[in-house]
């Protein structure tokens, strides 16, 4: 009896003695070859997961939109950060030389008390603004209002005022002086306010006028500084860490001839006029006798009287203040050594005033009952009312208002004519003889 339990042998057994099985076909190339993933394994993931590659690509699009936003904001506050630290100074200086004596150059000294004024204005205070004047023209006896310079011909706007603090005056201004001033070799019994107190974290300005030529600048018709001597003071401040950015201006005939030699870092210069031209003056006043003013200052000063301590006007804005149909002459700058785009400067780096803050990392109180603390006034005695800065004379309208309408004087000589004539009807009425009745 045969066991159902036992598995049925498909092939017959050769021991046996059954027929031999029949060769199988031979496999086709086809079947031979490996199948392709893609064939049976994609398929069957296209077709239980059709929506897998989707989700996949948007998420590959948000997480590249993720760091665009990432890149995008960051470049923003980078942008926002350097705005903020822009020249990375702490201090502003300013040193403002008038090179030239004598009446004739009134107008000089009114470049020189002009910018004095604009810079204080911007913040920048007399402990640190370093004045040189080589003549006293408020106090000049060919004066005709003493106490007084002015810069604009409607004269009503006095640049002299009545908080001038000049450091260096008459012979007090050559050449050794001002070399020592910006190196910083002067005597030890020099005062504070004759010295140019910068570090390494200062900005600079420089502004000088006079009578000068190509190559040179004179003090006071009797010595000269040149451009080799005035490039090498600059590599001295450099090298003994004076100055953060340095901005030179100088307003002088043939006056770019005097940036040619510099060659030390972070120097930005100006000039009133090319190598070859004459530097003009501007604005005669005939109660005064003399000119009030250089073009290139007035207009620079016109263009400083629109800037505010807030301002974001640029060095590029006052590249283009005096163009040579205003300034006659063909001003230059240059810019090759310093190392900031002057599209990034701000006027305010040189001519405003950056107050010191300091940073600490304690947290301190404010609270008024401190123990131990007594006020000196009473309650009812301490000032209530908010306090406010005091308002800045308009100097903006005052330049640009019509002159006032002077009185009506009679011309030279009218009276002198008008005794002849009578004297002339007197004798053809009277004759000679009656002049013993008049006599």
């Amino acid at each position: 009896m045969k066991n159902k339990n036992l598995p049925l042998d498909p092939t017959p057994s050769l021991a046996k003695g059954g027929p031999s099985p029949e060769p199988s076909p031979p496999l086709s190339k086809a079947a031979l070859r490996p199948p392709k993933p893609d064939d049976t394994v994609g398929s069957q993931l296209a077709t239980s997961c059709p929506l897998r590659a989707q989700d996949f690509t948007e998420f590959l699009e948000v997480v590249i939109s993720f760091l665009l936003l990432k890149n995008l904001f960051f470049f923003i506050f980078q942008d926002q950060a350097e705005q903020f630290f822009r020249s990375g100074h702490t201090n502003n200086w300013a040193v403002l030389v008038c090179t030239s004596r004598f009446w004739f150059n009134y107008r000089h000294v009114a470049n020189t008390l002009s910018v004095y004024r604009s810079v204080k204005r911007l913040g920048i205070p007399d402990s640190h603004i370093v004045l040189m004047l080589a003549d006293d023209m408020a106090c000049n006896p060919r004066n005709p209002k003493p106490a007084t310079v002015f810069s604009h011909k409607n004269m009503e706007l006095n640049v002299y005022g009545d908080d001038v603090e000049v450091d260096y005056r008459s012979y007090e201004v050559t050449v050794e002086n001002f070399l020592r001033v910006l190196t910083g070799r002067i005597p030890p019994s020099t005062p504070r306010s004759k010295r140019l107190l910068s570090d390494d974290r200062s900005n600079i300005l420089i502004y000088m006028t006079g009578h000068g030529g190509n190559g040179f600048l004179k003090f006071q018709d009797s010595e000269e500084i040149t451009n080799v001597e005035l490039a090498d003071a600059f590599e001295q401040m450099w090298q003994k860490r004076r100055y953060n950015e340095l901005l030179f201006i100088i307003d002088t005939c043939q006056g770019a001839s005097m940036y040619e030699r510099f060659y030390s870092p972070n120097i930005m210069a100006l000039a009133s006029s090319q190598v070859g031209e004459d530097s003009l003056s501007h604005q005669p006043d005939l109660g005064i006798g003399v000119h009030l003013m250089d073009r290139y200052t007035f207009y620079v000063l016109e263009f400083l009287e629109e800037i505010h301590p807030a301002s974001q006007t640029n060095m590029n804005d006052l590249f283009q203040v005096c163009p040579k149909s205003l300034c006659v002459s063909t001003p230059g700058h240059r810019t090759d050594l310093f190392q900031r785009d002057p599209q990034n400067v701000l006027i305010t780096d040189f001519f405003g005033s950056v107050r010191k803050v300091e940073i600490t990392a304690e947290t301190l109180s404010l609270d008024r009952d401190v123990p131990g603390l007594e006020s000196k006034f009473p309650e009812e005695e301490l000032a209530t009312e908010p306090l406010k800065y005091a308002e800045q004379l308009p100097v903006a309208q005052i330049i640009h208002q019509k002159p006032k309408q002077k009185d009506w004087h009679p011309p030279g000589g009218f009276i002198l004519g008008l005794w002849a004539l009578i004297i002339m009807v007197f004798f053809k009425t009277y004759g000679i003889k009656h002049m013993k009745h008049v006599f």
